[in-house]
């Protein structure tokens, strides 16, 4: 009997150490890990065969879900394996590179009006997919504890990497947040391991309803209203797996950094020039979060850091055409060429 376990090649990706933004920042031990080179191009794809393998293993027949792009990518290629329909839900201001990913592995997809920018629109279209997955055969799936705690343990196979790769000498975590599921994720991932690393959670200050509280030592989170990061991928207003993120991050001695859009950008450059990283603007967060902690003095310039790196630069075309503008590269002949290099 064939076993409904699908894979699509996900993990074991590549751990970096810094070459040039880390000692320019005084941080001697400063790594990428690159879970933008999971096959569909984010670490949602650990999320997505965990939870379309529970799927076949219920005989599930359909399969809904919710996606800013990378889940919707992953999702779509799991179900394409699977042979299981995929309906998506897209909140409203994801990327058209992102939608055509998810196009080309057969999704349905409709993207909807305030999803994802308006917290009582997003409240309400939770309500209504929930109801909708209670159809016979449905399922809903979101990259969240709190809706689909079988597929994000798929995710929690980070953390068991980084301790073997880092041979258990690890002490920070920064970990980019929207819903904050990825953060919780590597957190409960380090339970079984030799590591016990500070597990930081970062977030942009338009959608700040995790990093803020937690650095101000609250127990709950808050919602944006609205969310005004133009941080793909992490636009998610509502408090998903927010409260129990909080809790995991401070026990493990982490905190919260809200970091600004500017900076994202700006490193997003900064770790394919420096570092040969090509990462959408939501993978640079991690790193930013990490550079203002240093900055501020709140970690050890000799301890051992990991920052995530969890998208593809070809997932965000927008951010792509302002950091390298094609239009710009002249057409010449090659005498030109030849007098241009001096």
């Amino acid at each position: 009997m064939t076993s409904p376990r699908i894979t699509l090649g996900e993990g074991n990706t590549p751990l970096v150490r810094s070459r040039r933004i880390g000692p320019a920042a005084g941080l001697a031990n400063l790594h990428f890990k690159l879970e933008s080179l999971n096959p569909t191009g984010s670490y949602k794809d650990r999320f997505a065969v965990a939870a379309v393998s529970r799927l076949l293993e219920r005989g599930a027949t359909h399969c809904l879900a919710t996606s800013s792009g990378n889940t919707g990518a992953a999702l779509a290629a799991a179900c394409a394996v699977a042979g299981i329909p995929l309906h998506l839900a897209i909140v409203e201001p994801a990327p058209d590179d992102k939608l055509r990913q998810m196009l080309a592995y057969g999704a349905t997809l409709h993207r909807l009006r305030g999803f994802g920018l308006d917290p009582e629109t997003t409240a309400e279209t939770f309500a209504g997919l929930r109801r909708l997955a209670n159809r016979p055969g449905w399922s809903l799936e979101v990259s969240a504890y709190s809706v689909s705690p079988e597929g994000m343990r798929g995710v929690e196979t980070i953390s068991a990497e980084l301790d073997e790769a880092l041979d258990g000498r690890l002490d920070h975590v920064f970990v980019p947040a929207g819903g904050g599921g990825l953060c919780l994720a590597v957190a409960r991932g380090f339970a079984p391991c030799q590591s016990t690393p500070s597990i930081h959670c970062v977030q942009p200050e338009g959608n700040d309803t995790i990093a803020g509280p937690l650095r101000e030592g609250r127990d709950h989170g808050r919602r944006a209203d609205p969310c005004a990061t133009t941080i793909s991928g992490l636009q998610v207003p509502n408090l998903l797996d927010a409260n129990a993120v909080i809790a995991a991050c401070r026990t493990s001695g982490g905190n919260g950094h809200p970091v600004p859009d500017a900076s994202v950008y700006e490193l997003q450059a900064r770790l394919a020039r420096e570092e040969g990283i090509f990462t959408e603007p939501a993978g640079a967060v991690a790193l930013a979060g990490a550079l203002q902690a240093a900055a501020a003095g709140e970690i050890d310039p000799e301890a051992t850091i990991v920052c995530l790196v969890t998208g593809s630069g070809f997932k965000d075309g927008a951010s792509l055409a302002k950091m390298a503008d094609a239009g710009a590269v002249p057409l010449v002949g090659f005498a030109e060429f030849e007098a241009a290099l001096g």
